[in-house]
């Protein structure tokens, strides 16, 4: 289950786990902003919050590399040429 949330300067998509069967992990909250992407999770033991900013070059790279197989990769990000 998740939710989308529109702010004024974000969008925040929280992912709420379900379980399956498995132990339940802490909500994650993904908060979009125009130049970064910040991921936090609750520790549900501890309370403790951690948090991971991406740059959106390196979210970018997450999203390609969610499709590709094992091994080094760099993306060209060179502009095609017009024409």
């Amino acid at each position: 289950m998740f939710t989308i949330e529109h702010e004024f300067d974000a969008t925040v998509v929280t992912l709420i786990d379900e379980g399956d069967g498995l132990p339940l992990m802490g909500d994650v909250i993904i908060t979009a902003f125009e130049d970064c992407v910040a991921v936090e999770q609750t520790d549900p033991d501890t309370e403790e919050t951690v948090r991971i900013t991406l740059s959106m070059t390196q979210l970018a790279d997450l999203a390609a590399a969610l499709n590709l197989p094992e091994g080094s990769y760099r993306i060209d990000r060179t502009p095609a040429p017009k024409g």
